[in-house]
C-alpha cells in the first residue's frame, strides 16, 4: 500500500512491498546485521510493520517497526542507499513511519544506532 510520495520517490507499507533481495543485500553488509540469512530477513519483515522506499522500481530505503501496536515499538533496519542520501529521504521515511496510526499513543518507542543520532534527535529520540 502506497502511503506517501515525493517526486520520483514513494513509500510503501506492508511486507509484500519489500524487495526481499534488495533489503537482504543491504542488511548483509550493514554494521548491525552482517551476514544475516535471507530467511531471517524474510521472517523479520513478515512479523513487522515494514516500510519500503522506492525510486521508480528500485528499492532505495527501508525501515521496519517491531510493535504490539498498543504500548511499545522498536525501529529497526532503517537505511537509505548511499547513492540516494543527502536528499532528506531518511527524515521523510522516519517521519512517515512515526505518523502511522498504529504507532500513535505508545508508551515507549525505541531504537539503537551507531551513526544517525542527529536524524533521530529531530524526532525526539535521546541516547539512553
Amino acid at each position: 500500500m502506497e502511503i506517501s510520495t515525493r517526486g520520483d520517490y514513494r513509500i510503501l507499507c506492508g511486507p509484500d512491498a519489500a524487495d526481499l533481495d534488495a533489503v537482504h543485500a543491504f542488511l548483509t553488509t550493514s554494521y548491525w546485521s552482517p551476514g544475516i540469512p535471507r530467511d531471517v530477513v524474510a521472517r523479520a519483515i513478515q512479523g513487522s510493520l515494514a516500510f519500503s522506499l522506492y525510486c521508480g522500481d528500485q528499492q532505495v530505503g527501508f525501515a521496519r517497526a517491531i510493535t504490539d501496536r498498543a504500548t511499545y515499538a522498536y525501529l529497526a533496519d532503517v537505511y537509505i542507499l548511499e547513492s540516494h542520501r543527502g536528499r532528506g529521504l531518511g527524515h521523510w521515511l522516519i517521519g512517515t513511519v512515526l505518523a502511522l496510526p498504529d504507532l500513535q499513543g505508545l508508551r515507549r518507542l525505541g531504537l539503537a544506532t551507531r551513526d544517525a543520532h542527529s536524524l533521530y534527535a529531530d524526532f525526539g529520540f535521546q541516547p539512553l
